[in-house]
């Protein structure tokens, strides 16, 4: 059996190895010629997946190592009887981390409280569900629109679209869709943006073209809201540097790309790729556990501040936003490049759960939202590195 992996998913050689023969190749630049004699394609957001590329072809199944989908003709593979395997919910726990440090970040590191602030939530499926779960356990008021969802469920907690408009934080989980009666294609456009509770802060960390660039560069420049993360833009890899200069946080479409998500990944496809050919076989990926002791230094001023520092010395989002600021350096013929190099090349990221934290009697009342947020405890472990102020 003849696979085609990109490679720069993590670990393609030992996952895929064992299955055939693997020829690890940049995906995004693949010809019809290349995947002719292959009977299997494993790729990335980056590549367009369709009749151009598989006509012709001996593939029998296609898998993307993400949740995302848009890159791919799932009608013309159902077409063709070519299966096909998506990874929904692996990174949603790094997603939902790095929402919580975007948070932290804009309020806490302004001064503010999360405790009492409402924050709306615009699809609440594997990643929104985490990220409510979160929200709750740092003191916000909830807030959540799914209209599938609440088709589904009939669960009067969720509300509609426009009732989310009043919200101090909104943050957007949602597929990107471009028909039917839930599309989300521009879904937040002026006049969306123009709803928006004056000085509030917008999070997108789903598609880019779920919001209109102009709209939220607009709404950021007239002062409609008061900060704005973007992690996800419209016409990556060639983004609008203008919107990147207004926003407050602005990162290369990374906010999955923990280590332990792309891990996920890998295995749900793997294990789908196993099924669709009948290969009986595990593979245990080779895994860093050495757990990081985080200590809490003295005079910190407030229960957030305390947050802030344990949040960021796990991952630390500003770094990110710093990498892509450099785009604004480059020719802009280079722009493109440079982003999908900053995505390709991405540094290992750990969860919170790789890091202990050693939590002083005085901060005692933190210790649920702690761990609600998948921090541990601190535990006698060998091989740990210990990090001090």
């Amino acid at each position: 059996m003849k696979l085609i992996v990109d490679k720069d998913i993590p670990f393609a050689g030992s996952a895929f190895g064992a299955l055939g023969d693997v020829q690890l190749v940049e995906t995004a630049a693949l010809k019809r010629s290349d995947v002719r004699d292959a009977d299997a394609l494993v790729v990335r957001s980056t590549s367009r997946v369709d009749a151009q590329l598989l006509d012709g072809s001996g593939v029998t199944f296609v898998g993307t190592a993400t949740i995302g989908t848009d890159h791919v003709d799932t009608g013309y593979l159902a077409s063709r009887r070519i299966a096909f395997a998506s990874a929904p919910g692996s990174n949603a726990n790094s997603v939902k981390e790095y929402v919580v440090c975007a948070l932290l970040e804009l309020v806490a590191g302004r001064g503010g409280n999360l405790k009492g602030t409402s924050i709306g939530i615009v699809g609440v499926g594997h990643v929104g569900s985490k990220v409510r779960n979160a929200a709750e356990a740092l003191g916000m008021r909830v807030l959540q629109n799914d209209p599938p969802l609440a088709r589904q469920t009939g669960d009067r907690r969720f509300v509609s679209l426009d009732e989310l408009m009043d919200a101090d934080v909104i943050t957007l989980h949602v597929p990107l869709t471009k028909s039917g009666p839930d599309a989300t294609q521009h879904l937040f456009d002026e006049k969306r943006f123009s709803r928006m509770k004056r000085g509030s802060i917008f999070i997108n960390t789903s598609r880019g073209s779920v919001v209109r660039s102009d709209a939220l560069r607009n709404a950021l420049v007239n002062k409609q809201l008061g900060g704005s993360v973007v992690d996800v833009w419209e016409n990556e890899p060639d983004i609008d540097v203008e919107l990147l200069g207004k926003v407050d946080i602005g990162t290369a479409h990374i906010a999955g790309y923990s280590m332990e998500g792309k891990t996920n990944a890998v295995r749900m496809i793997r294990e789908a790729l196993c099924r669709h050919f009948g290969i009986d076989t595990e593979w245990h990926p080779v895994a860093d556990v050495t757990e990081r002791e985080l200590d809490i230094p003295s005079g910190m001023p407030t229960s957030e501040s305390v947050l802030r520092y344990i949040v960021s010395k796990s991952y630390d989002i500003a770094m990110d936003d710093r990498m892509l600021r450099g785009i604004a350096d480059r020719p802009a013929q280079l722009r493109g490049e440079y982003f999908t190099k900053l995505r390709a090349g991405y540094r290992e990221r750990r969860e919170f759960a790789n890091t202990s934290v050693r939590l002083p009697e005085r901060y005692a009342q933190l210790a649920r939202a702690i761990a609600a947020l998948g921090f541990r405890n601190q535990q006698a472990m060998s091989n740990r590195e210990k990090i001090v102020q």
